[in-house]
Order: structure tokens, then sequence, then C-alpha cells
């Protein structure tokens, strides 16, 4: 099966054989998989195998550029151990691939536009010069020759060989693809409709030919919805009402001004956020000018500015004008408003609430379709949400490879971060719970809050009682800041240091500190929002289709949240560690259901006489 290391690791073999299963039969995969398994290599080995005997095309899809190493890594250990020449290569985002400057400033929808405008009127030099005529340049078939021979690609290699030659770096990506057994990629290569459709007919590859593996496949649903929701506010009309002017639009410009009071108007209600009819912004457009010749009046004066400048508002105004139009059923409407740093900001939102409606053509006609990650649970939420064939999908739950005794798992259930019972008492005996917790264990300790607000509103009782160092995660933080802080975090394994974080934030799912680095996890709470209408659109909807409106539209998916920052603590099976789940609510029967069944769970309050014990017996 082309496995690529000498040894087969414990439960690896059956998360092997059930992807054998699936791949030989046609037939698609839900797998929950906890880290340690080896799942990239698990599902690799099979399917490989099988699409080389069978010539099949294989994607495998992450939702991280960080994670395609990882692939390449596995592909070239195969090649290795048995000899075969795999033709594999990383793509990124079309903007990412890209050699005009100034473009990462963009956002993806503007750059699309942007690229689309360059290439029509051929202005881009690098796209003018990958063919000539209908066939290949002679650069770019001595590039593409360059990447074969090179074998397993990653997109910095495709960079360096398209400056080379001076063409497009996407371009070469799509040809190089096009030879390529394996694919690896982000989701929206095989699940947005129309980039699908364009990808698919470059690389000259069908669905029914293709095995689709999707890795840390819980971020897919919210990755999806995202995807397929635009936003318009009265900032971006503004900003289009400026445009408008610098480049002498004059006839649209009563227009914009017009559009910025109607939302004004249609926000002139007492709560923060409502419900809107298509019809409702739709009727008041129209009763200044033809709402569709607005909308294709501004995409064509778009598409003019951006040939003097990259970036245009009016395009992005006429692009949410089109989606506006789009269908009622799994999506909703709403208009919201909230206090600036300078002026209100009111948004008119078009919020997508059902990702099978990119994912279930997608899943019924490729030959097989493989969901795994180690927060899949429960595996019949993610074949429903997705929209997946019960009689044609195989669905299964692995343990964890790794040493039950290596963990502890505490349930502590004292306080609560429940939004009724938030108070300064409350956050006064969290921090000190915390700070108990963190000064018994020897070594790092990392600490995850439901939010960066109420990270800080603890924070301060916390660091007057805790002894040790402590780091502190902040919102939006560069990949150069992040990578500085773990680096420094790390020094402090032996005598001991914390890190403060968000169970949403950067490090919450993505920090990789494998060996003694990382002693313990505390999750404070549960990163249970208080639901707006968005989610209250999303429970209804799911309560209408599979009447699990609250578990599927609200509790799994927060859950799965608190699991993901739990995992950062045990990466491998000599870790040995303590995972703290800081709250009453994780006792109650509808929240303790959600951890996994293999998982030995502990409620006590001699939490800190429990930690000590642990960690004497694990010397």
């Amino acid at each position: 099966m082309l496995f690529p290391h000498d040894k087969v690791r414990d439960v690896q073999d059956k998360l092997i054989i059930r992807v054998n299963e699936a791949v030989t039969s046609g037939k698609n995969l839900i797998v929950h998989a906890p880290t340690g398994l080896g799942k990239t290599a698990a599902s690799l080995a099979p399917v490989l195998k099988y699409a080389i005997d069978n010539d099949k095309t294989v994607f495998f899809l992450t939702s991280r550029h960080t994670q395609h190493q990882i692939v390449l890594d596995t592909l070239r250990d195969i090649r290795n151990k048995h000899d075969k020449d795999i033709l594999g290569v990383s793509i990124i985002g079309k903007k990412g691939l890209c050699l005009q400057p100034g473009v990462s400033k963009l956002y993806t929808s503007e750059f699309n536009d942007y690229c689309k405008a360059m290439r029509e009127d051929k202005k881009c030099e690098y796209f003018e010069k990958f063919k000539k005529g209908e066939s290949l340049s002679v650069e770019s078939k001595a590039a593409l020759e360059q990447l074969k021979k090179i074998g397993l690609v990653d997109t910095k290699e495709t960079m360096s060989v398209s400056e080379m030659y001076g063409i497009c770096p996407y371009e070469l990506a799509m040809a190089t693809s096009k030879k390529a057994k394996v694919i690896i990629g982000d989701y929206y290569y095989v699940f947005h409709p129309d980039v699908s459709k364009l990808f698919f007919a470059k690389i000259d590859t069908a669905f029914e030919d293709s095995i689709i593996i999707v890795d840390e496949a819980h971020n897919l649903p919210s990755r999806l919805k995202d995807l397929f929701t635009v936003r318009l506010t009265n900032i971006m009309l503004k900003r289009a009402l400026t445009e408008a002017k610098k480049y002498k639009y004059d006839s649209i410009q009563p227009i914009l001004k017009d559009m910025v009071d109607i939302i004004s108007e249609l926000a002139d209600f007492r709560d923060q956020e409502q419900y809107i009819k298509k019809e409702t912004f739709m009727d008041r457009i129209n009763l200044i000018t033809d709402y569709h010749q607005l909308m294709n009046d501004l995409s064509f004066i778009g598409d003019a500015v951006r040939e003097e400048q990259k970036q245009s508002y009016i395009g992005s105004v006429a692009s949410f004008l089109e989606a506006w139009l789009g269908r009622d059923a799994g999506f909703t409407r709403i208009i919201s408003k909230q206090d600036g740093s300078q002026e209100r900001i009111i948004m008119l939102s078009y919020r997508c609430l059902d990702p099978s409606l990119s994912t279930k053509d997608v899943i019924r006609n490729a030959h097989s379709t493989i969901l795994m990650s180690g927060t899949l649970s429960p595996t019949s939420m993610y074949r429903e949400l997705l929209g997946f064939n019960e009689s044609n999908t195989i669905e299964d739950t692995f343990p964890s490879p790794f040493p039950e005794e290596n963990r502890l798992n505490i349930i502590l259930p004292k306080t609560s971060t429940k939004y009724e019972l938030r108070n300064a008492a409350q956050y006064k005996e969290i921090g000190k719970i915390l700070s108990q917790i963190a000064n018994k264990v020897p070594g790092n300790t990392a600490i995850f809050f439901p939010s960066y607000y109420l990270r800080d509103l603890i924070a301060n009782e916390f660091n007057e009682l805790c002894t040790k160092t402590t780091f502190t995660e902040l919102p939006n933080m560069t990949k150069d800041d992040k990578t500085e802080l773990i680096t420094k975090f790390k020094e402090y394994s032996k005598t001991g240091a914390v890190l403060l974080g968000a169970v949403s934030g950067s490090f919450g799912e993505g920090i990789d500190l494998p060996g003694d680095l990382l002693k313990c996890v505390v999750i404070v709470g549960l990163p249970l929002s208080k639901p707006d209408l968005e989610q209250k659109a999303l429970i209804d909807y799911y309560d209408k289709l599979f009447k699990k409106g609250w578990d599927y539209g609200y509790l799994f998916p927060a859950f799965n949240k608190t699991l993901q920052s739990a995992g950062r603590c045990i990466r491998s099976e000599n870790d040995k560690g303590v995972i703290v789940f800081l709250d009453e609510r994780y006792t109650w029967s509808n929240y303790r259901k959600c951890f996994p069944n293999t998982w030995n769970m502990r409620t006590t309050m001699l939490y800190e006489r429990m930690i000590d014990e642990f960690f004497i017996k694990n010397k």
C-alpha cells in the first residue's frame, strides 16, 4: 500500500484498512482520528496505490498552507522507499501565486477582479508570456520541465522558477497540476463551484476520476459558509463615493450618497441587528434607480478603475449587489450596527448557513471523499451537514494511540464563564484557581479562554498570584510575532512559564510543542457566545433539516474548539501532561456527552493534589 515507514503505529493499521476499504469500494469515509495516528501516511498509502493502479488523481486538501510540507515530505518518503516516480504539487490561492507588486494588500475578491481586468486588457506581462498562441511558450515549457524534474513541488519552487522565466506562477502551477498524481491545496479549489469548475478544466481532470482527502475537516463547514458570505457597509459605500469623485464618475455619485442614506435609514431600530428581506433593500434602491442597471454600471466602472489602481470599492459594491440577488434557502440576510473608532458602522450581510450547497455535488461525483480530523465528532453531524449519502459513507472513530496513563483529564466544577454569571468575584476566583494550577505544574502551561476580552479581565488577578513568567497572545499577531513568542516560551520548558491565549486564537489550534515543552493545558469556560441572529438562524435551519439545531448549530462546533485547544498538550507517545476543563458546565450531561468516549474524565475539587501525584508518578 506504499506505506512510507518501516513500522506501522498502534491503531494506524486500522485506519489504513478503513481508508483502503473506502477507496477500493468507491465509498466515502468520515473518520475521527486523534493526534498521533499518522493520518497523512495512513491515508496517502492506500489512496496513492489505488490512484496509480486505476488512473485517478489525489487531492489532499488542508486549511493551512503550513500543512502542505507534511504531505510533500510523506510523498518523498513514499517515493524513496518504493522507488515510485510520483509528481506532486502544492498550490495556494491565486493571489499568493502572483508576481505583480502590491497584490498581497487586496482582498481575494478584489484581486480576482483585478487579475481578470489585467488579463482581458493584456496588461499582465507574466500571463502574456506564458503562452504563444494556443501553445505553451518556450519559457513555459522549460519551466514546466524544471518542475517535473523536481518531482515534489512546493509553492516557493513554483514562484522561483516562474520569476526566473518571467511567466505567471498560477498558470505554471496549473500546468504542473495537469501532470500531477497528487495535488495539495486549499478547500476552495475543489469545493468552491466557480473555482473548481475552472480548476478542473485547466488540469483536464473529471470529478469521477478524483479521490479527495480533506485534512482537519472540522474546519470545512465554517470555511465554506464564510466563503459564500458577503457584506456591504456604509464605510465601503463612502470609500466608493470617494473613488467616484477621484475618477470623475459624476453620474453615480448621488446614487452612492443615496445608498449610504438608505442603509442608515434601514438601521433605524433599537437593537444591534435585525433580519432584513431581500426585497426591502432592493425596493429602496429601485426608488432611486433600476437595481440591475446600477449593478451593471458599477461593475463596468469598477473594471475601469482597476485599470488605474488594483483595488476598487465601486467594484466591491457591484459584487455585493449581485450576491444579494442569491437564493433564500440556506442563507440569511441581516442588517447590523456597531460603534466604530470614528463613526457608527452599519453592515448589510448575506450569510451562508448551509455548507452542503457547495459540497454535496462534489461528494456525489467524486470517486471517494475522505474526511479526517482529531476532533471530527460526532461523525454523523459532518455527514449530515456536508451532504454525504449515508448508504455510501463509512464512519469510524479511533482512540488515541498514546497511553491513557500519560494524560490526566480533570473537570474542575467550581466556577463558570456563563454569560449571566460573569462578575468581578467570579473572575477573581478563576484567576486564583489558574494561578494555583500553573504554580503546581513543573513546566510550561497554556491557558485558553473563550475570548481575549474575558482573558484580560481574569489576567489581572492571575498575574498577581502566579509565580511564573507569563506570555500573552495578542489578536492579529503577525507570523513573525507568533514565532518569536513561541520561541521564547520554549526557553522556559524547565523552569516553567504560562501562555495566556484564546480558544479561537492563533495558538488554540496551530501551536505544536513536542516533547517536554508543554506540561499542562487549561480550558477556561466554554467558547459559547451569546447567540446572535446568524446563530439563531443557523439553529432554526438545522432544526428544520435534522431536528438537531442546538447541537449542530451551537454546542458541538464550540465544544470541538475546546478539544482542539486541549489537544495541544499530548502530541507524541512520550508526552505526559494534564488537561483541565475549568467550568461547572462540563459536568452537565448535555456537555459531558461531547467528550470522546475514550477519554477518562476525572471530576474533582482536589486538583492540586491530583496534579502533584501525576507529575511525581511521571517523573
